[in-house]
């Protein structure tokens, strides 16, 4: 990946968040993720097209950057920092599935040296991308009414991406009871999605 262009205002008002992040300023986290939360998921999307991973990875991505803030390089605009890390972990995530990005690494770049401001709505939020965001909010909505032992499997297998079998390891219960708990989970799931698809 190619250097983003240096010394705009972007890149200038970054490098001051990065600062003060890395001084223990929560806003300037919350600032970061403000501007890049949106560009980063519809990157992600594109890359696995699927609104649930991409949420996740989405995630992911900001705890990864966050965690290793203090190895940021400012010879790297932040956008292309995370941007880059956010696309390596959905690769990883992608060869686990055997299946392959939906971008490539000219894609990537692009989304990174493009966003950083709060965009267009128009431009980065048509209607679908806009339906798909309020899919995966009622999503995770509709986990959160699970009964505990329900969500846990659920959040487990979908949102950590978990096999079966590392499943019946964590909750110490058998293979067959986590298939069997599972496709109850997912019919009570779809019963609260069918109530509620209207209202949110």
């Amino acid at each position: 990946m190619e250097l983003a262009p240096p010394s705009t205002e972007k890149v200038m008002r970054d490098m001051a968040l990065v600062k003060k992040a890395l001084e223990g300023d929560q806003k300037a986290y919350a600032e970061l993720m403000g501007y890049y939360r949106e560009p980063l998921y519809y990157m992600l999307l594109k890359m696995c097209n699927n609104p649930y991973d991409a949420e996740d990875l989405t995630i992911e991505a900001f705890g990864k950057a966050f965690r290793y803030l203090d190895k940021y390089s400012e010879t790297y605009a932040f956008s292309t920092w995370l941007f880059k890390i956010a696309a390596n972990n959905c690769v990883d995530f992608l060869r686990k599935k055997n299946k392959s990005p939906q971008c490539v690494d000219g894609d990537i770049q692009d989304f990174a040296a493009n966003f950083g401001g709060h965009p267009d709505r128009d431009q980065v939020l048509p209607e679908e991308s806009i339906m798909e965001k309020q899919r995966v909010k009622m999503m995770h909505w509709a986990v959160s009414q699970l009964r505990p032992k329900y969500r846990t499997l659920v959040e487990l297998r979908y949102f950590e991406e978990y096999s079966y079998e590392e499943i019946a390891q964590e909750l110490n219960i058998s293979l067959n009871n986590v298939k069997i708990q599972l496709f109850r989970a997912k019919d009570m799931l779809a019963a609260i999605m069918k109530n509620v698809k209207n209202t949110i």
